[in-house]
């Protein structure tokens, strides 16, 4: 089945806990803090791979989650990092952000990967918090949490020529006839469901050739198969526009291919094209072919008479695609591999808001603090007020009106604000 649509979302994993620990150990008194920190939670990656030309081991999978990160642990042990998930995608994947809208991603070369969701960041153990005069502190923090997208994944092949035409014009049987592609052939509409790949091969040169399922009038709008598939010929340098000669009004059948790419839009009428008029071995072809080769060049079209089914003709068209497909320029080293979906958000990395029954204060880093602190610890719980301080987080507060007694909610924890007595 050919997939070339996929909506997902990934999750990346949440960073392992810091831990609050001490050494206890015989004849060593004073042995002090050795939390460990907790391990970076695992990357969701996307990864092209060049063997695969659908989305298809994305029809059933709709979330995608990387492992967590292992809690520290004392003696100064780190958790284990989480797993990253590794997603192969064919060449030519678009990467959409929904909550954007925006393209943040086209993955074309093999290897290439970029990372759609970041896992979250290990918790600092208590090991961290330890100072000349903070000896023994009971703070630690908690693993922050995985990023979590919804993406879509959007599929265009890529090809350097791209076969369009009306249904049976005969663009599966002249596929087979340029290259080594052996696509399902038969006399009746449609016979193309989903697009073909070949590779023509001329001399030392590769070309990669693309049958894309017929197009109907209407198609740009949404008939027949076509606006389906029409993407896929963005990518392409060159348009074989395949025509049945024997058609009782073969120039009509021109006039709505055109009509159709025009309205599609993406540049696609105004592609370097071939019209390869097929079928010259049947009569009504070859009485037909004289004035239809005179009305095309009169327009500055270039025609060539054809027989994909004897290819009769065919190796003449296949010389003329590689002189107007030039080969391509090396693509430029690089030395960075991986990307990053840039998403929207501020420079702040807190947001306070006031509700009904309080208020709410939330941000990675203070909601980590809070989960990880002892709060039975008088050190501890001064440490966090002074974060609070630093931070700018009292000053939004107190800026929202908040009063002794109120309660502020931070992750999962309600506290109650109380003011510092006179000095």
């Amino acid at each position: 089945m050919f997939i070339d649509r996929a909506r997902l979302v990934v999750r990346g994993g949440d960073g392992g806990r810091g831990v609050i620990s001490f050494r206890r150990e015989a004849h060593v008194p004073r042995g002090g803090p050795d939390g460990g920190d907790g391990g970076k939670g695992g990357d969701v990656i996307l990864r092209v791979d060049a063997q695969l030309g659908t989305l298809t081991d994305f029809r059933f999978t709709k979330q995608i989650d990387a492992d967590a990160g292992r809690p520290g642990s004392g003696r100064n042990s780190s958790g284990r990092s989480g797993a990253d998930r590794i997603l192969s995608v064919p060449p030519g994947t678009l990467v959409i952000d929904r909550a954007t809208k925006e393209t943040v991603a086209d993955l074309t070369a093999p290897g290439e990967e970029l990372v759609v969701a970041r896992g979250g960041s290990g918790g600092k153990g208590n090991a961290r918090f330890a100072t000349s005069t903070r000896r023994a502190p009971r703070i630690a923090e908690d693993g922050g949490k995985g990023e979590q997208r919804e993406i879509d994944l959007e599929l265009k092949l890529l090809a350097d020529v791209g076969l369009a035409g009306l249904p049976n014009a005969g663009k599966s049987t002249l596929l087979a006839a340029l290259t080594s592609a052996r696509p399902k052939i038969a006399d009746y509409p449609f016979t193309t469901l989903v697009p073909n790949l070949g590779v023509a091969r001329l001399d030392d040169r590769e070309l990669v050739v693309a049958d894309i399922p017929g197009l109907i009038e209407g198609a740009s709008r949404g008939l027949g198969l076509g606006e389906e598939f029409l993407r896929h010929v963005e990518r392409t340098r060159l348009l074989v526009h395949v025509v049945d000669a024997a058609r009782p009004d073969p120039l009509a059948d021109i006039a709505t291919i055109d009509a159709e790419l025009a309205a599609y839009g993406h540049g696609l009428a105004e592609r370097p094209r071939i019209f390869a008029l097929n079928k010259r071995d049947l009569p009504e072809a070859a009485a037909a072919l004289p004035a239809l080769e005179a009305a095309l060049r009169s327009t500055g079209r270039e025609p060539i008479a054809i027989s994909a089914a004897t290819r009769a003709g065919v190796l003449d068209l296949e010389r003329r695609i590689f002189t107007l497909c030039p080969p391509r320029p090396a693509p430029a080293a690089t030395t960075v591999s991986e990307r990053r979906i840039a998403f929207a958000g501020g420079a702040q990395d807190f947001h306070v808001v006031r509700e009904r029954d309080g208020f709410r204060v939330s941000g990675d880093r203070v909601e980590r603090l809070a989960a990880g602190i002892d709060w039975e610890s008088a050190d501890a719980t001064a440490y966090f007020h002074r974060q609070l301080a630093r931070s700018g987080v009292e000053r939004k507060l107190r800026a929202l009106g908040v009063r002794e007694g109120d309660t502020v909610r931070i992750g999962a924890r309600e506290l109650e604000w109380k003011e510092a007595p006179a000095q």
